[in-house]
């Protein structure tokens, strides 16, 4: 059954959209909020008479308003049924191939990546940094360290977190993989070693091995971390660095407490080992109140402690911004790694973040309702048609980590995908082999989607575990599987 959208609904979020003329501001108005997700893709618009009545407009300006969304490819009229959203190019125009198996058709879920469509308030954004360009024309548009005003922005936000922070202190990257590769670049040389919690972010730790880097594995338990274990772990391996991820930690989810960090500031100075912490999920607490009061920055603790950030996670993937925040001492070595790599972001990027960063207060509140909403739908569909998986539900971040009865993520992952959902299996995370009991499932798509993934995941399930009588042998070298392209 088709999903359908009421013209009270269309009213509410298209809000006060432009009026000169009103046919092409609707227009506009609808066209940004299928984009960006807040009305679906496939969903039956309402008929042009119950949104002319919505709306108090007339019935000539609905219907032109209609004829621009099906002319720039944003609706389809089907005979006999309404008019439906789409996008120009279908679903598979928003995946890059690289990501996405070919695993053919249009009814692929995609849950390989953890990251979410755009928030409300994007495409506005970028309309006003268009506006802000010009003034930045004349010059060359290069900056190693990042514009002047988002390098501000980004430095007032780590003061109100209780970390002083200069804008000085800011390097500005394309993505936060790049700033782990200036890290990685500039404190690292072959032969170093670096502690990783494992699981963790396989793209980060393919920076650090790149430059060289050999990696030593800390477990991160499916309770959290243990600190003692992580302290033998830096005493017995001597590192040059450690690659934490202490905010809703990817995969697990894990929040490490305040006490838990200045446990561990303590450990980082006896063993004068550098901590490197991402933060690419740091504002992605679930609950306001929670938003409110998360643990002070690591390096609030552990004053040599090199942060990580990224707009990726907590605004948009398309904008590829993030940053580091680092002593003003090891400024000028990153700067150095840096120039090696690349010579900074995008301008016009660079100027719709510090935007956004303006209007966090509006943005990221709506983006967390989103996530929560996707959380619980994620839930609610596990526990009902996969109740033998276990997990814990998180207050923040983007993933369930899911550990299954018997060890075949892998298997299982591989029958996904022939079913049309993909999803990243336990060993991707794992630094040195193991964890195929575990699966990620990110809860970044819609309600709907997400149920139906998960039905299909339960299909795959049953065929290849063997309590359905049915063991899996096959190697997977292919699909989900063999992939460490995740987000």
């Amino acid at each position: 059954m088709s999903r359908v959208i009421s013209a009270q609904r269309v009213a509410t979020l298209a809000g006060d959209f432009p009026r000169s003329p009103a046919y092409l501001g609707l227009a506009e108005s609808l066209r940004v909020l299928i984009g960006d997700g807040r009305i679906g893709l496939g969903v039956r618009l309402p008929s042009e008479r119950e949104l002319t009545g919505a709306l108090d407009v007339s019935r000539t300006t609905v219907t032109r308003a209609y004829e621009v969304l099906r002319d720039s490819g944003y609706a389809e009229a089907r005979r006999g049924s309404g008019t439906f959203t789409r996008v120009p190019g279908g679903r598979r125009r928003a995946h890059d191939r690289s990501l996405l198996p070919g695993t053919g058709g249009e009814d692929v879920i995609d849950l390989n990546c953890a990251a979410h469509s755009a928030p409300p308030g994007l495409m506005e954004a970028y309309q006003r940094a268009t506006e802000e360009l010009p003034a930045y024309l004349s010059g060359p548009g290069y900056f190693p360290l990042g514009m002047p005003a988002l390098q501000a922005r980004i430095a007032a936000s780590y003061d109100a977190r209780g970390l002083p922070t200069l804008p000085e202190q800011i390097m500005v990257t394309a993505g936060a993989l790049a700033a782990a590769s200036v890290v990685a670049q500039a404190f690292t040389a072959p032969g170093d070693r670096v502690v990783v919690e494992s699981p963790t972010y396989p793209n980060a730790t393919q920076a650090v091995r790149h430059a060289g880097a050999r990696l030593v594995p800390a477990t991160v338990d499916p309770d959290g971390w243990d600190l003692d274990a992580l302290g033998a772990t830096l005493r017995q391996s001597s590192p040059r660095l450690a690659y934490l991820i202490p905010d809703f930690q990817n995969p697990t989810g894990h929040l490490m407490t305040d006490s838990q960090r200045e446990e561990l500031a303590g450990v980082l100075a006896r063993t004068r080992t550098i901590a490197v912490a991402d933060e690419a999920h740091q504002a992605l607490a679930m609950s306001p109140g929670l938003a409110a009061d998360m643990p002070r920055p690591l390096a609030a603790h552990a004053d040599r402690t090199i942060t990580i950030g990224s707009a990726s996670k907590s605004y948009w993937g398309g904008l590829r911004l993030g940053w580091v925040r680092a002593p003003l001492a090891d400024m000028e070595r990153l700067l150095h790694a840096r120039i090696g790599l690349d010579l900074g972001a995008p301008v016009l990027e660079q100027l719709v973040l510090a935007d956004l960063m303006d209007r966090a207060d509006e943005v990221l509140p709506v983006h967390r309702q989103r996530l929560v909403a996707g959380r619980d739908a994620l839930v609610a569909a596990l526990r009902e048609h996969l109740p033998e998986w276990r997990f814990r539900v998180p207050d923040g971040g983007l993933a369930l980590w899911c550990e299954l009865p018997d060890a075949l993520g892998t298997a299982t992952t591989v029958e996904a995908e022939r079913r049309g959902v993909v999803v990243a299996p336990g060993p991707v995370f794992a630094v040195e082999g193991g964890l195929d009991r575990f699966v990620r499932i990110p809860w970044t798509a819609s309600a709907d989607d997400l149920t139906e993934a998960v039905r299909r995941l339960a299909a795959a399930w049953q065929h290849v575990s063997p309590q359905a009588g049915r063991t899996a042998t096959r190697p997977a070298t292919q699909g989900a599987a063999g992939r460490v392209m995740v987000a």
